[in-house]
């Protein structure tokens, strides 16, 4: 896949390693850090979540301007990173109030902003050279397969450091206890029955209810803590391979004529360019306030209607190693089917699948019965799949491409749009008959439906991003104005922003309507922004 692409790409990639790893961890846990630290309720929490997302990618925009000014896009790449290391630091600190964590997640939000859309556009700088100019899509989907390496791992570890440190305290974690010990503390929990027996059982006997809450919450939340200061030393990851590397990517370079004068668009095409971005940045804002609903109310589903036991077979997914068995497996069996010719690379996968095949069954056969697991572990899916799914996906429009079929960017945005209505429409059948989340959190024992809803949302969602957000970030790098490129990256992610800002809509409908009810919404939102972007077509794909 990386045959013919320069070497900046690989660096890109591993820069933005540290980047990933933090926002699966910050996507993972984040909800349920404020809400059992702080007692928050999902609203919130969820305004609190959304707020960062926006400030996240709204920021970029502001990281797009500074860059471009100066002409100094490595420079604002390397101050982002360690402005992230520091919020990521501030985050890791037990013990401190409501407002300095909002404060430490605007100091993330920040330096994203100075780094993100700015990594983005050196990206595409490396594709302006003619010699690589028709691997830009391409080099866009394998940058953000890339990326999501380091994301595969994030919830994983987040889950054992959180698990580890409880454990260490002498606790079992339980999900549900926090909503329980705040409704204890504040007095509002009428009934403490199920609350002592949870308690009496982790302890082996009977206890004292107002030190075990006490107790319980501190290690809960500290364990989060300790989750985030590994996200900070995968920053330190990042920023060294950054700084010692990052003279294979390219600084700005301004267009020259014969005559020596700085070559320019016409005012006309200019804007011409910046209508179609603009168009096409409207119709995102609808996909990641749905998309990025993995973070929030999906998130929230997995903990509160999802199953938290699962049979061997099952847990080999939530298993990272047995997982990354199974992937390897599964990249090995493509490599088989499309390297037909080639014995050495031929032989190579073979031993790759038959090692993969006894490798998960040795992690079946040691799995228990029942397995029970943390609900953050959903979070590996996504990235998962994107390194799973992107070789097919561009090998798919490669096909097309040399047939000449291949749809533009644009189109397949819009075929995006459709496809995570889709994904929506299976949590949706899922959710049918759940009862409301307040008769949920008053009966322990309340109807969960299995794994395969949110795992099948989550495949579904994949392949619309993989239409729709490197597609994206081709689409601003070719379509660009030279003198914008930051500016235009940044403002991509500033529609991303939006999207984000919008997100607390999920978490307050999750709160007052039905489950089925909010992906409802969502299917609809979707529908709307593919009819629109279709009903412009003939005025943006023009470029791209």
């Amino acid at each position: 896949m990386l045959k013919n692409h320069p070497k900046g790409l690989l660096v890109a990639f591993f820069a933005n390693m540290g980047e990933r790893f933090g926002f699966y961890t910050m996507m993972g846990i984040l909800v349920y850090y404020l809400t059992a630290k702080y007692g928050l309720t999902g609203t919130e929490a969820g305004s609190i979540y959304s707020g960062f997302y926006g400030a996240i990618y709204g920021l970029a925009l502001v990281g797009g301007i500074i860059a471009d000014r100066t002409k100094n896009f490595k420079g604002t790449i390397s101050v982002g990173l360690i402005t992230m290391l520091a919020g990521y630091i501030f985050m890791s600190v037990p013990g401190l109030g409501l407002y300095f964590t909002i404060g430490a997640l605007a100091i993330i939000a920040l330096g994203n902003g100075l780094f993100k859309g700015n990594l983005q556009a050196v990206v595409g700088q490396l594709y302006d050279d003619p010699k690589y100019s028709h691997l830009r899509d391409s080099a866009f989907s394998i940058f953000y397969m890339g990326i999501n390496v380091g994301a595969l791992f994030a919830p994983t570890v987040a889950s054992s450091t959180i698990n580890w440190f409880i454990k260490k305290q002498g606790f079992v974690r339980n999900d549900e206890l926090p909503a329980l010990i705040h409704k204890f503390q504040e007095g509002t929990l009428a009934d403490t029955t199920s609350l002592q027996a949870i308690a009496d059982k982790m302890m082996g006997s009977h206890v004292e209810l107002s030190q075990f809450c006490s107790d319980y919450l501190s290690a809960y939340s500290t364990g989060f803590n300790y989750a985030f200061g590994v996200a900070g030393a995968m920053m330190i990851f990042s920023f060294i391979v950054y700084m010692m590397f990052k003279k294979m990517l390219p600084d700005v370079k301004v267009k020259v004529a014969e005559n020596g004068e700085v070559v320019e668009m016409s005012p006309q095409e200019t804007r011409e360019r910046l209508i179609a971005l603009f168009l096409v940045f409207a119709v995102v804002i609808f996909f990641w306030m749905a998309f990025h609903q993995n973070g929030l109310t999906m998130t929230m589903f997995a903990r509160d209607y999802t199953v938290q036991e699962v049979g061997p077979a099952t847990y080999l997914v939530f298993n990272i190693w047995s997982l990354i068995t199974i992937v390897a497996g599964i990249l090995s069996l493509r490599s088989i089917i499309v390297n037909r010719n080639d014995l050495k690379n031929q032989l190579v996968s073979i031993i790759v699948l038959v090692t993969s095949c006894i490798g998960t069954y040795f992690f079946y056969t040691n799995n228990d019965a029942v397995n029970s697991f943390s609900p953050e572990l959903f979070q590996h899916f996504n990235p998962t799949m994107i390194v799973l799914l992107t070789p097919i996906v561009v090998g798919f429009f490669t096909m097309l491409n040399r047939r000449g079929k291949e749809p533009t960017a644009p189109r397949k945005i819009g075929y995006g749009m459709l496809i995570t209505s889709i994904g929506f429409a299976i949590l949706l059948i899922g959710s049918l008959g759940l009862d409301t989340l307040n008769e949920a959190q008053l009966d322990p024992s309340h109807a969960r439906v299995g794994t395969g809803w949110l795992i099948g949302t989550y495949f579904t969602l994949t392949i619309a991003e993989l239409f729709l957000s490197p597609m994206g970030l081709s689409f601003v790098s070719k379509v660009s104005p030279p003198k914008y490129q930051g500016i235009m990256q940044g403002a991509w992610l500033g529609a991303t922003a939006v999207g984000n800002l919008l997100l607390g809509v999920g978490s307050y409908m999750y709160e007052r309507v039905e489950i089925w009810q909010v992906w409802a919404v969502f299917i609809i939102l979707c529908f709307i922004a593919a009819s629109f972007i279709f009903s412009i077509m003939k005025k943006i794909e023009k470029f791209g």
